[in-house]
């Protein structure tokens, strides 16, 4: 181990504190610690008021009388017992028994299996729970726990609250209080606060500092709250003050195309629809006409659910780039969804001047270079493509027009990357992002916070109701009985399953659900099968068998849950539902109830976690997709939802939305009064730097000078 005096507190590895062995150093890096820094971010869960080491004599004293107390306490004692006990369905219980000098007490965990591979006689452990009395016998249930190692210098962190840290089953809440105790004091004489006083008393919240010593030893709840509220604002003033840098940077250094809007350009865009619109697609018609008529280049997010019609407005805004003489591109995250815009954009467009293309990877080299040829020539007005279109070799001729479709599963930094062959530095095309997932307020504020928002919150008329119903899977055969009387009145219908392949999960494969169906329920039914790993061609010639109605059934993966419109199918079919995620279930459903009969989704499943029966719960509760969205944020949390990974934004660790909503609005306008001032956020280069290793490559900041 190395001599850590003289070394900058903050930087010094965990690895080297004197307490820290290696297996501990390993398990604390799996928890995201790997220095004193990161000891010191790692802040409690929760606080406990807990009654300090005492014997099993002692805390049958403390209980006297009473069967139960919802006071915490903490025991030493070692084990002589420890079995599974009973298993009821998903409930179980483990039981142990544990002894000191004073004492035995009995031990329950519930749904907690795993404890009795963990757990062995002669064990020494540490207790923390409440106690109850059952039968005369003294107990705890569902303690935490951890192994008091042999020779170890038990030194508890004894206060009205005790902080309870995040752990893993190699590392100890406690052992975690204790590092961080051994260096706090130091730790936090070297945390820099990046917010001048001013504001810091304007918003009224303690330096940075205290606001970690609050956090690591509040003597209060109200403390703890204080220090917590410091660094959840921080987490969301960054992520908004980033956003608000680039919305800034975009509007005011950079331009784009004007593109005409009048009465003449209207006329001819309606004569190509066949339907009439919307009020609510006629509305964000406007609010994007607006928006590219100018040189300010547009930044925005439509979104709508399921089926609202966002496509024919996408092409209003292409075509206004067409007659301006300018190219546009439509981005999708799956070649399917890619296939689907191109047909329907192209159907919309027949018998007109207006050149339009499909660039996938699915091109030989051939067709690909002459593709991109007629690309950069100009010779193509509107392009229709995946991932494919980002790549360096194609450049275009003069888009002015970027539209991303479900732009979540791009990644935040994949946003407008398509340029022209130009040399003018600060010249980009206007930029739409379309999503059928809505996006609820709290998350349009963080990750898509650098965009406008339009909503398409009206459905188009003759749109069917959906009967969504949950169905336990040995009553499958009755779901079947009823697709197949369906397909003998004329309709159609999807059966979705999780896998591709054949695998030991017992989960349905495409391939062998499909094979069960033609030989037992759908026996007489065609019956065809699409997925990801299919060519394009194979995948196209399918999809087209089924729009023709020559295809009864599609039994499919997920490839399908979004840009497919089938009217005339009726009911779709969800086997292994509680795998799906709950904004994946609703893009699912939609592809039935696109026509004027009704639609029905069936839902197979047997849940077996708290978050799949709420999901499943959701879905069959409501169809309105705004609704879904709250719940799903609610469930999961925002961590998980609209591709935090892909976007390469850091998970919040300490804020929580929808909780710190209000927290979150007050970083917003604290950031914007800031890049006003101050763009470059020059005033503060400890604060640009924190800014630009929180999210600088995320938000594409590098060219902010």
């Amino acid at each position: 181990m190395q001599d850590t005096s003289e070394k900058n507190m903050l930087r010094i590895l965990v690895s080297d504190l004197p307490t820290v062995t290696y297996k501990r150093a390993v398990a604390l890096r799996d928890l995201g610690i790997t220095t004193v820094a990161d000891l010191i971010k790692h802040l409690p869960m929760r606080y406990e008021t807990h009654h300090g080491n005492m014997t099993i004599q002692d805390a049958n004293t403390m209980l006297g009388e009473k069967d139960k107390m919802a006071e915490l306490v903490t025991i030493e004692a070692t084990l002589v017992k420890i079995k599974p006990g009973w298993r009821r369905g998903k409930r179980s219980r483990v039981e142990g028994t544990a002894e000191d000098e004073t004492g035995t007490i009995h031990i329950n965990w519930f749904n907690q299996p795993w404890i009795a591979k963990s757990l062995h006689p002669d064990m020494k452990i540490r207790l923390h729970g409440s106690l109850s009395r059952h039968n005369e016998t003294l107990q705890m249930n569902n303690p935490r726990w951890e192994e008091v190692e042999e020779n170890e210098q038990v030194e508890l962190v004894n206060r009205d609250l005790r902080p309870v840290y995040p752990s893993n089953d190699r590392i100890s809440s406690t052992v975690i209080a204790r590092l961080i105790e051994s260096v706090l004091d130091k730790a936090i004489l070297e945390i820099e606060d990046h917010l001048p006083e001013s504001l810091r008393q304007e918003l009224a919240m303690p330096e940075l500092a205290k606001a970690y010593a609050l956090s690591h030893r509040p003597k209060t709840e109200e403390d703890a709250k204080s220090g917590k509220r410091r660094i959840s604002f921080d987490e969301l003033f960054l992520l908004q003050l980033g956003v608000m840098v680039k919305r800034h940077q975009r509007r005011d250094t950079m331009h784009a195309p004007i593109l005409r809007w009048d009465n003449e350009v209207k006329s001819r865009i309606a004569a190509r629809i066949p339907f009439t619109l919307t009020e609510a697609q006629d509305r964000v018609i406007e609010e994007i006409a607006c928006d590219i008529s100018t040189t300010t280049p547009m930044n925005r997010l439509l979104q709508g659910d399921v089926g609202s019609g966002k496509t024919v407005v996408a092409l209003h805004a292409m075509l206004m780039a067409v007659t301006s003489n300018y190219q546009a591109a439509m981005m999708a995250p799956t070649e399917l969804l890619a296939e689907q815009h191109y047909l329907t954009i192209s159907q919309l467009l027949q018998d007109t001047n207006v050149k339009t293309a499909l660039l996938t990877s699915s091109l030989n080299t051939k067709e690909r270079k002459t593709l991109i040829e007629q690309i950069s020539s100009g010779e193509i007005d509107i392009v229709v493509g995946t991932h494919a279109l980002l790549t360096e070799d194609v450049v275009f001729s003069n888009i002015a027009l970027t539209i991303t479709d479900e732009q979540h599963r791009f990644g935040v930094h994949q946003r407008a990357t398509l340029r022209n062959k130009s040399d003018d530095d600060f010249a980009i095309p206007h930029t739409l992002v379309m999503t059928a997932t809505p996006i609820p307020r709290t998350l349009s504020l963080t990750i898509f916070g650098d965009l406008d928002v339009s909503t398409i919150n009206e459905m188009p008329p003759g749109r069917s109701p959906i009967t969504t119903k949950l169905v336990q899977p040995e009553d499958a055969q009755k779901v079947y009985a009823y697709l197949q009387s369906l397909v003998e009145l004329g309709q159609q219908g999807y059966v979705v399953v999780p896998l591709v392949e054949e695998s030991a999960s017992g989960l349905k494969s495409v391939t062998g659900h499909a094979n069960t169906l033609r030989e037992g329920h759908l026996l007489g039914s065609i019956v065809e099968v699409v997925h990801g790993r299919m060519t394009s061609a194979q995948r196209e010639e399918t999809m087209q068998g089924f729009r023709d109605g020559n295809i009864d059934v599609l039994v499919a993966t997920t490839v399908i849950e979004v840009g497919v419109d089938v009217p005339n199918a009726t009911m779709i079919v969800i086997e292994h539902a509680d795998r799906f995620g709950l904004a994946q279930l609703h893009q699912l459903r939609g592809r039935v109830g696109r026509g004027s009969k009704p639609g029905v989704c069936a839902l197979i499943a047997s849940p077996m976690t708290e978050d799949a029966s709420q999901r499943l719960a959701a879905i069959v509760d409501t169809t309105d997709g705004f609704v879904i969205a709250e719940r799903d944020l609610e469930i999961r949390g925002p961590g998980e939802l609209f591709g935090a990974k892909q976007s390469g934004i850091a998970p919040f660790t300490v804020a929580r939305l929808p909780r710190d909503f209000k927290l979150l609005r007050l970083a917003r306008s604290v950031a914007s009064d800031w890049v006003q001032r101050d763009p470059t956020i020059s005033e503060s280069p400890l604060l640009k730097a924190r800014l630009f290793r929180a999210h600088g490559q995320a938000l594409g900041l590098g060219d902010v000078a």
